[in-house]
């Protein structure tokens, strides 16, 4: 077991075991089974090219045995920074080969946070690209060399050009006995939050996390034949596992990489490639449906399943994403669940649940969750209050990395003496009994006294024809203690005037009417982009800075923009932060 890492109570690892949900199963062994299987399959296809079972196998083993004679052992952290291209399935399998532990990195991530990964993991290397999106990571590469002068590899995936750093298709040779890892070892480092603060570092074993997108691979029906389409980053957790790429290649499906995940790109690879299941955080799902609401050129009639996850998605937006990406058949997989937990906790089951839009819904067999006061006490139908975790499950995070204080404050103080997980999210039961997230506890408003929902108001505004995206803050307020202000993308076939002073009226009025006046809000802003988290979840921080009229906070996790990738981060948030004395502003 890598140093630093806990390890799990041997009566739970043996229940667990002894359930199935352990199989003693390991990345490696996934990867030679399946290409023993079915080695001419296709496993995974790029921009530029389509690699097969056999060959993503025969690669791995060729890389690990490069990476071992280059000085990578079993332990050895690999900080891996790598963008939807295939040579990512080829680093990660000759990792889990060795028994080498990626850290994975976002591509989007820049100098501060790859200079920490490499320190404080102590790395054995640092794995990246040539170019994306128009950023030299060549360059990049260099800079973190030189802030840590102790991270002894690095190597370019493409050309290396004049950086001195050799190119990992050089790493190349002939495979040999590699003892590899256990099912109880770490497979890998996840990174979690983020958007505020240092990133954790979440250890996931090879039991666990396989684990992990097999049980999302039951609820999402993927088989063999599944063809996902990975439009997000693939070193997040969501397309990683749930469900995600891993998943699929356990299957022995097909998985589709979307380099950037803007319409024009992904709608073309759905038809060209029959895609049959991908899935979204809701910011993204809405700058689909934008797209698609008029009509598409391209055919999406392939798809089966769509997914959505990152943060609750509005009722309305809910509907939209069924009729117009799937075609008003396809189920809607709502699910929640965190990097913590490792696996989906809460979501409904196409075909066995009947689904509503914007619910979660219930939690998986075998997890406990529900929603409780203050106190701790579980609250009764239509009511509302903190979701938790009360009993363990066989994916949950056993600590981070190097931090075991911040483990135990992070996710288990706020009811310690009743051992709930508590990781900061708000829910409510309906009076069926389902469960409705509300996003963080942070992003609840108390406006005179009443406790607001900011998901809720978005979710009025979002159903007005005009609005195509909309995000709420809580801003100080003399009167109220604090106000609430709305932040809107209107709709791209919105009347010319639809930002005007009678327009916002009417939408303030309109919030009213489906919550009540005490929900209407204060101000609403018209925006051309909001700013968002790379894992795509809309950076409320950063507009409450604009909102209280405060110089904006840190900016170094904001994603560039989902309809243009090329964007810089500036004029991303230049289009938030305006010093606006009007209602409205573009």
């Amino acid at each position: 077991m890598l140093p630093g890492c806990p390890t799990w109570p041997e009566d739970f690892a043996r229940r667990y075991r002894e359930a199935g949900y352990w199989r003693g199963e390991t990345f490696g062994a996934m990867l030679r089974a399946r290409a023993a299987e079915h080695p001419e399959r296709v496993a995974v296809v790029d921009e530029r090219r389509a690699l097969t079972y056999g060959e993503l196998d025969a690669r791995a083993d060729r890389l690990a045995a490069g990476l071992r004679e280059r000085g990578i052992a079993a332990q050895d952290r690999v900080v891996v920074q790598l963008p939807n291209i295939a040579e990512f399935f080829e680093v990660c399998f000759a990792l889990f080969r060795l028994g080498a532990v990626p850290v994975f990195a976002l591509p989007s991530h820049r100098l501060t946070e790859i200079a920490y990964f490499c320190e404080f993991s102590a790395a054995a290397a640092y794995i990246t690209c040539d170019v994306e999106a128009g950023f030299d990571h060549r360059e990049l590469a260099a800079e973190v060399r030189g802030k840590v002068p102790e991270l002894p590899r690095v190597f370019i995936a493409g050309d290396p050009g004049s950086s001195g750093f050799p190119a990992l298709s050089e790493v190349d040779t002939e495979p040999s006995d590699l003892d590899g890892p256990d099912a109880g070892d770490i497979a890998f480092l996840q990174l979690s939050g983020g958007s505020t603060g240092v990133p954790k570092l979440i250890p996931r074993t090879h039991d666990d996390y396989i684990y992990s997108f097999r049980a999302s691979n039951e609820i999402c029906g993927v088989t063999a034949e599944t063809v996902y389409l990975a439009a997000l980053p693939i070193a997040h957790n969501f397309p990683m596992s749930s469900p995600g790429t891993f998943g699929v290649l356990h299957a022995g499906g097909r998985v589709v990489l979307a380099r950037r995940p803007s319409p024009d790109e992904v709608f073309p690879l759905i038809e060209r490639e029959r895609v049959t299941l991908t899935a979204a955080v809701p910011p993204l799902a809405l700058v689909w449906l934008d797209a698609a609401a008029g009509g598409t050129e391209h055919d999406l009639s392939s798809l089966r399943v769509l997914g959505s996850v990152g943060e609750p998605i509005n009722p309305e937006a809910w509907i939209w994403y069924r009729k117009h990406i799937g075609g008003d058949r396809t189920p809607i997989v709502d699910t929640w669940w965190q990097t913590e937990t490792g696996a989906i906790m809460i979501s409904p089951l196409p075909g066995v649940t009947a689904t509503k839009p914007g619910s979660a819904q219930v939690p998986l067999p075998g997890i406990s969750a529900k929603v409780v006061d203050e106190q701790g006490e579980e609250v009764g139908a239509g009511g509302g209050g903190l979701l938790v975790l009360d009993k363990p499950w066989p994916s949950m995070l056993r600590g981070i990395w190097g931090d075991d204080q911040r483990f135990k404050d992070t996710y288990w103080s706020k009811f310690a003496d009743l051992g709930y997980y508590f990781a900061g999210d708000g829910a409510k039961y309906d009076t069926d009994g389902d469960i409705w997230l509300l996003g963080r506890v942070d992003d609840v408003m108390n406006v005179s006294g009443h406790r607001i929902s900011t998901t809720e108001v978005e979710s009025a505004l979002v159903s007005h024809e005009t609005v195509a995206e909309a995000a709420v803050v809580g801003a100080s307020d003399p009167t109220t203690g604090q106000g609430i202000v709305a932040f809107v993308i209107l709709r791209g076939n919105a009347a010319e005037g639809s930002g005007g002073e009678e327009a916002m009226k009417a939408l303030r009025d309109h919030v009213a009417r489906e919550i009540g006046p005490i929900a209407k809000p204060r101000q609403i802003m018209v925006v051309q982009e909001l700013p968002k988290t790379r894992s795509g979840k809309i950076m409320r921080r950063l507009l409450r800075d604009v909102a209280e009229n405060r110089e904006v906070g840190d900016v170094s996790t904001l994603a560039v923009s989902f309809h243009n990738e090329g964007r810089n981060h500036d004029l991303v948030i230049s289009l938030i932060y305006f010093k606006t004395t009007g209602i409205s502003f573009v």
